[in-house]
């Protein structure tokens, strides 16, 4: 098929740079447009991006002048890579101008007309996508990914659902990366555990249940989450401990069997970035590790493992994801493979 031309908002950071990287050997989508703030507008993309991924900046992209973020000027599909403080209005200014956006932003993600999608979790929320156009008089639209922790819980709790989860308590390690650049100070950082990063825990306790949720996720999934969120010196790859609770407990072979054959509709239809598997499961005493396993299945992998009894719920276990191809890049791309396998880009 003949590839599909796109932009990308916000190109110059972190989240923009793992779009550009990704998007320069994929094989539906071509990067023609990048945009970003007015100090890096006119310049050429190598010279205003400080590039931080171990590869190295795409040659398509390299030379490509950056333009500024004005709605009508770039191809109909957008990713957004904005910070929260300036995605909300530049994002809505697209929608309202035809453009469909792909954000990786927060700013959406909790509106009931907006999708907070994972395509092997409730690919069918992207029937909000008709309402959402007639409500809000956009001829474009907007589809979220979720927050970089919230799509590691979700995808582990998603398989669980057969078992009615009743609670859920997580706590978080969560990678350096996910503050963007320049990130947490280093002598804040090293040798050391930060407790507390701003909105986390609220945003890993509501996303979760509007993406588990029935009715394009109006109707919340029937369970408790409580989460407490830690920065630790990792550089990619958020860890979580995880214990639930069910209405009527399974046997943890039950649990191994349901996460193992966990799959969804990027897995039917192979599109190009879903992993087969979604969910890997480990059988190491010691397993998951950032540093081994945050890349499994290109980064887009969640890596489950130590699933063991647990006293005071159910059962307990431990889940990794790379929070910034899963838990944030990958995941809009993901999301607007399905929605082009659905007829939604046109």
């Amino acid at each position: 098929m003949d590839a599909i031309e796109v932009g990308v908002l916000g190109a110059t950071g972190v989240v923009g740079q793992q779009f550009v990287s990704r998007l320069a050997r994929h094989p539906w989508f071509r990067c023609t447009w990048l945009a970003a703030s007015e100090r890096s507008e006119g310049k050429a993309y190598k010279s205003v991006a400080p590039w931080k991924l171990s590869t190295s900046i795409p040659g398509s992209a390299a030379d490509r002048v950056v333009q500024a973020c004005v709605p009508g000027k770039g191809p109909k599909v957008v990713f957004s890579g904005l910070d929260a403080s300036v995605a909300g209005d530049i994002e809505q200014a697209f929608a309202a101008a035809g453009h469909i956006v792909v954000s990786n932003a927060r700013n959406f993600r909790m509106d009931p007309l907006v999708p907070l999608l994972i395509p092997e979790v409730n690919a069918d929320h992207l029937t909000l996508l008709g309402e959402q156009r007639q409500a809000k008089g956009w001829p474009g639209a907007i589809v979220t990914n979720p927050n970089c922790s919230t799509v590691v819980l979700a995808m582990a709790l998603a398989p669980l659902r057969q078992f009615d989860v009743r609670a859920c308590i997580v706590s978080t390690m969560q990678a350096v990366s996910g503050a963007g650049y320049p990130g947490v100070p280093s002598l804040d950082i090293l040798g050391n555990v930060v407790p507390f990063i701003s909105g986390e825990e609220e945003k890993m306790q509501a996303e979760t249940l509007k993406i588990l949720g029935t009715d394009g996720g109006r109707t919340p999934y029937a369970a408790a989450v409580s989460a407490h969120c830690n920065r630790v010196p990792v550089l990619d790859g958020h860890t979580m401990t995880i214990s639930v609770a069910f209405e009527q407990k399974p046997s943890l072979a039950e649990i191994a069997d349901a996460l193992r054959n966990f799959s969804g509709r990027p897995q039917e239809l192979w599109l190009p970035s879903a992993p087969q598997p979604p969910l890997v499961v480990t059988e190491e005493p010691n397993r998951p590790q950032p540093r081994l396993d945050a890349d499994l299945g290109g980064g887009m992998a969640v890596t489950i493992g130590r699933l063991r009894d647990c006293p005071v719920m159910d059962a307990k276990f431990v889940a990794l994801g790379h929070n910034t191809v899963r838990g944030a890049a990958g995941a809009a791309i993901l999301n607007a493979e399905l929605m082009h396998s659905e007829g939604l880009l046109g």
